[in-house]
């Protein structure tokens, strides 16, 4: 959305829901009635040695996609009714594999800038050649900052709370005044996908596929609603960084986090994983569409899909920006707008396009892992 910016402000990953205080537990009741999920059958077999830093080992398996709840489309969709993306469930295989523990943080992706010289999409200023209709004011180096509104407004306009900050990247998260310093435990943000591809290149990784990083987030149950199982906050206890208080005026942060969270700061799912919902997005190889497992499910009826790598190119109706898939949700999700920290729902974003609540993690393959340096 960045670059887009420039020239007139992209579609962002947000979308309208309607309120309701219990819709919640009437998904649950849904689920619980009638489950479209079949079982999650993990491979066997013991952990491979040598465990990378910092990673996980994933199983893969056969396990179902997808979520009953309708996951919205673009706030710009509204002409076009809801875009159930994350339907219909269907059967997916996926092959082991590592995955960071944590998203990847402000201290490690240091560590690449300084090793390689790395200049990410937001330090660099778009150009007359990319924008000729832009004034030349516009023309300056920045990413997409979330500020809050002064008092309630209308969740129809998300013009209202996103804003391109100029100087804004990933070591001035929120514009130039800001900065990273005591915060190198933090997730590292403003990323576009270029900058997170590069990262996982160099760290001798890569970014997981959609398919992967639900197969991990759900931890080997089938069908929960969020990572840890079926409550929002099993025993009044909290579970992720999300947005409490009125969206978007301000986040009263009942769940210890105003804003962005440090890593690790709730409790890892059953594979070991940390904040698999809520903090921030983390980016995907999958290009974006809509109708991307309505099309596999009509591909191939009720055959197990092996190992999905996503679409050829990406697809929306409402933006003609590519889009690369993001999954997990943000410290701005909410009921009241976006509860996209569930975790079969499905985001996107443009793929030069950093926020101050987007990051990543990284997978790699067991062939690499155990390979020597």
């Amino acid at each position: 959305m960045a670059m887009a910016f420039v020239a007139a402000m992209a579609v962002f990953q947000f979308s309208p829901r309607p309120q309701a205080a219990d819709a919640t537990n009437l998904l649950v009741a849904d689920t619980v009635k009638v489950s479209p999920f079949g079982p999650t059958i993990p491979n066997p077999g013991p952990t491979p040695a040598s465990a990378p830093e910092g990673m996980a080992w994933i199983p893969g398996g056969e396990f179902s996609m997808g979520c009953v709840a309708p996951s919205e489309g673009v706030c710009s969709a509204a002409t076009l009714g809801a875009m159930n993306d994350a339907q219909p469930i269907h059967r997916v295989y996926v092959d082991g594999f590592w995955m960071d523990r944590m998203d990847v943080s402000n201290d490690q992706f240091e560590k690449f800038v300084k090793a390689t010289g790395y200049v990410t999409v937001a330090e660099i200023a778009p150009t007359k050649e990319q924008f000729p209709t832009a004034p030349p004011e516009n023309l300056v180096a920045g990413s997409t900052v979330f500020t809050p509104t002064a008092q309630a407004v209308s969740l129809d306009d998300h013009y209202q709370w996103w804003r391109y900050v100029h100087g804004a990247n990933w070591r001035h998260p929120t514009g130039p005044d800001s900065n990273i310093q005591g915060r190198g435990n933090y997730p590292v943000v403003q990323v576009a996908y270029a900058d997170a591809t590069a990262y996982a290149k160099w760290a001798g990784k890569r970014l997981p596929t959609e398919a992967e990083w639900e197969f991990a987030a759900r931890g080997g149950a089938a069908g929960k609603l969020y990572p840890w199982g079926n409550e929002l906050k099993p025993g009044g206890k909290w579970m992720a960084n999300i947005y409490e208080g009125q969206f978007p005026v301000q986040d009263t942060g009942e769940d210890g986090f105003a804003g962005l969270a440090p890593v690790a700061q709730f409790p890892p799912n059953a594979y070991g994983l940390y904040d698999m919902a809520g903090n921030v997005w983390q980016w995907c190889s999958d290009w974006y569409r809509p109708d991307t497992y309505a099309r596999l499910k009509l591909a191939g009826g009720a055959a197990v899909v092996r190992n999905p790598q996503g679409p050829s190119a990406s697809y929306n109706p409402s933006d003609d920006q590519p889009q690369r898939v993001q999954r997990g949700g943000s410290f701005l999700c909410t009921d009241q707008y976006c509860t996209r920290y569930m975790t079969g729902t499905r985001g996107k974003g443009d793929i030069d396009t950093g926020s101050n609540h987007l990051g990543f993690r990284c997978v790699k393959d067991v062939q690499l892992a155990a390979a020597p340096k």
